[in-house]
């Protein structure tokens, strides 16, 4: 199986540098230009894809209906590769969830492993859903070349387990719009 991660086009909250985790947010009008010339880009790719799969989350869903049109392919729900819940820090910028829970940003919440905000999910549950989403998907795709779009902690954790470790987790990030390929996506997953 060769896997192609795309994350989301720009959301409004992306602009403003918020928490989105699970909230259903869709893209702002930059965002919507970013992915469509994105789609003429991959419509050309040889081989074309096999299957094109999105997150159950809006802005993703918007970016595959996109992206749907011009490869011609049905887009499939994933929820293994929804984004990370961040509990009561969803929806506040960074300056704002300082500002409110003073103690939890301290305690540099969101780079625990195995803790979260209140309400949210550890990175380790992350780790775990998105490997169990890996395993599952690599069992049902041999020869296959998938399409995935997902989200910025998604591309991080399936980057972090199939090909570069975690020493680097915290800083790499995929751009908006940006891609990352796969070709042994399960490397490192054992």
């Amino acid at each position: 199986m060769e896997l192609v991660v795309i994350r989301h086009a720009e959301t409004q909250a992306n602009a403003e540098g918020g928490y989105q985790g699970s909230l259903d947010i869709g893209l702002n009008d930059d965002g919507v230009r970013q992915i469509s010339r994105l789609a003429e880009e991959v419509s050309v790719a040889l081989p074309p894809f096999d299957r094109l799969l999105a997150s159950p989350l809006l802005r993703t869903r918007e970016c595959a209906g996109i992206l749907s049109r011009q490869l011609g392919l049905p887009v499939e729900l994933a929820p293994a590769f929804r984004e990370r819940n961040v509990g009561l820090f969803e929806g506040l910028t960074q300056a704002e969830a300082r500002a409110r829970y003073p103690e939890l940003w301290a305690r540099n919440i969101t780079r625990r492993w195995a803790q979260a905000p209140p309400s949210g999910e550890t990175l380790d549950e992350v780790i775990a859903r998105i490997s169990q989403g890996l395993t599952s998907l690599a069992s049902t795709t041999e020869g296959v070349r998938v399409l995935l779009v997902a989200h910025g902690v998604v591309a991080k954790v399936i980057r972090a387990v199939t090909i570069a470790g975690f020493d680097d987790f915290f800083e790499w990030q995929l751009p908006n719009g940006g891609t990352l390929r796969f070709s042994r996506p399960l490397d490192g997953c054992d």
